[in-house]
């Protein structure tokens, strides 16, 4: 770890940080109470509304991909970095809470894998279950790296120190309170990452100037435009960028995430109704619009105002720009708040994915596959060591991210690999019955070996295929999506379909209506219904792209 990451922290600093940390164990030692089976761990007992379901998806991507990963990018390009929240994701939250949620509360499945075994069989749900709980080891690792990162900057302590000192206070509270515990510390967590990175902001912009003061001070003046974001896609065609963020980005990395990561989805599961399920990414893609600013803006401020950053040849990494504007910027009391803030932030990262690590672990691979027929405390008690195992994992996989200056250029890399095939099997699968078993487990495997062989050819010291920007990323889960609608039609035109009477709830065309409609919905007011939320939330987003284009 770099020793000029060290933070002048007070006493008043350190007493914040613990007392947030009290109050973390505390809702996970209150939260275990509540845990009485294994549905209430794994899914809180399908009871929260949808306020705090919204709440906690927002909260549970506010990890290293929102805090580090958008001010890195923040430091690279600028306003660029507003494609992934505003392309890149509220329309695809929108479209998760009006389209298929009905599919996944509706069928009461306990996970997105799970759904996959009863749409296409035990080919496509061991594919998945595998892919998707190794993808959130990786994942998990980001953020406990960044934990750690926190914790060294405070102490000083050595990297495999903070990484299990990180490890233990996340582990404590979800080992307690299963995903309610999780649920209820992102809630608190997304109050307090607001109030780190709000001061952050606003003392930032004043030492620059105000928005002309930093339009003066970044030399590039594409930074503060979005489109057409040739920066960010790394291709020099205008025309090329905007198709490359607008599908690769905006279509199958970001529905690709947003609509079958059971890290998100899970936080929707566990409403107490198929309204509130369907209103929770819509609740939270309105927080979504505007967190751009608190991240990315530091970024920017960072990139003319921290001297590790300047110049030719820094030498400090954009992953960094936070840790050190907080250094440069904010007194004692401010700065404690700002540590809790980024803390608060990790371990919600890091407690998302092993939540629904153990999720999957537990339900989809043990329960479906190694032990079968046992009683309900059998399956509570694994999903509790399955934790501790994935989280003494994730402290090696921490070690692979550190390899990456960006950490939204390893991110993008591990969606295009496992979200963006996901997503064209989900996709084909809700809305052509014909689509067979057998092209569901094939169509995951080839998109997926697809991504990994486009994306190693941009591997070493003479790539035979390298963009500049994340344009690598966005082609790859491109060319994974296309893999994986090609096979999945052409292995249908060879195999024989599941019959009709067994995707009812899975195909669309053959669900009654009113498996996709919740009765007590309609007696809410227009403004608490799903589809005029999600209409409101889409204008709003198209006026935001317009005003900064």
């Amino acid at each position: 770890m770099d020793s000029a990451l060290r933070l002048d922290a007070s006493w008043v600093d350190y007493t914040l940080v613990a007392l947030y940390f009290l109050f973390v164990l505390g809702i996970g030692w209150a939260a275990k109470s509540r845990v009485s089976s294994s549905i209430d761990f794994f899914l809180s007992g399908r009871g929260l509304p949808a306020w705090v379901t919204g709440l906690a998806f927002v909260s549970a991507n506010l990890g290293a991909v929102e805090i580090i990963g958008m001010s890195a990018n923040g430091v690279q390009y600028g306003f660029q970095t507003m494609h992934y929240f505003w392309i890149g994701a509220v329309p695809a939250m929108v479209f998760l809470g009006i389209v298929m949620m009905p599919f996944y509360y509706g069928s009461k499945v306990r996970s997105v894998p799970e759904f996959m075994r009863r749409r296409f069989g035990a080919g496509a749900h061991l594919v998945n279950a595998i892919s998707f709980a190794l993808a959130q080891l990786l994942i998990a690792g980001v953020n406990l790296l960044l934990l750690a990162k926190i914790v060294n900057a405070l102490l000083g302590w050595p990297l495999w120190v903070t990484l299990v000192v990180a490890a233990l206070i996340v582990l404590s509270y979800i080992t307690l309170g299963g995903l309610s515990a999780a649920i209820y510390n992102e809630v608190l967590q997304f109050f307090v990452i607001v109030a780190a990175l709000l001061p952050l902001t606003i003392i930032g912009m004043n030492r620059v100037g105000g928005w002309s003061g930093l339009k003066t001070a970044v030399a590039t003046e594409a930074n503060f435009h979005t489109w057409p974001g040739q920066g960010l896609s790394g291709f020099a065609s205008p025309v090329l960028s905007v198709i490359g963020i607008t599908f690769g980005l905006g279509f199958v990395l970001s529905f690709g995430y947003w609509t079958t990561n059971f890290v998100e989805v899970q936080r929707a599961m566990a409403s107490e109704s198929l309204s509130a399920a369907r209103k929770t990414p819509i609740i939270g893609a309105f927080p979504k619009m505007f967190i751009p600013f608190l991240v990315v803006l530091p970024g920017m401020v960072a990139s003319v105002t921290v001297a590790e950053l300047m110049g030719d040849s820094p030498t400090a990494k954009p992953n960094d720009a936070v840790l050190l504007l907080m250094r440069d910027l904010l007194p004692n009391g401010l700065l404690g708040v700002a540590i809790t803030g980024l803390l608060a932030s990790f371990m919600a990262g890091m407690a998302a994915n092993i939540s629904a690590f153990n999720t999957v672990i537990s339900y989809d691979i043990w329960q479906t596959y190694v032990v079968k027929d046992r009683e309900d405390g059998y399956y509570l008690k694994f999903g509790r060591i399955a934790t501790v195992v994935a989280t003494v994992i994730a402290m090696f996989t921490a070690l692979l991210a550190q390899n990456f200056g960006n950490v939204m250029d390893y991110l993008q890399t591990l969606f295009g690999f496992f979200n963006a095939p996901l997503f064209a099997t989900f996709i084909l699968g809700m809305f052509w019955k014909r689509m067979t078993p057998h092209a569901g487990w094939a169509g995951l495997v080839s998109g997926t070996l697809a991504a990994v062989g486009f994306w190693s050819l941009s591997l070493g010291a003479d790539p035979l295929l390298q963009l500049p920007g994340q344009g690598t990323a966005f082609l790859a889960a491109t060319i994974a999506f296309v893999t994986d609608i090609v096979v999945s039609i052409v292995v249908s035109s060879f195999t024989t379909p599941k019959p009709d009477a067994e995707l009812v709830g899975f195909v669309r065309s053959v669900t009654p209506k009113d498996h996709f409609e919740d009765a007590a919905e309609a007696t809410l007011p227009w403004y608490q219904r799903t589809v005029p939320l999600g209409i409101i939330c889409l204008i709003m987003v198209v006026a935001l792209n317009i005003v900064f284009m």
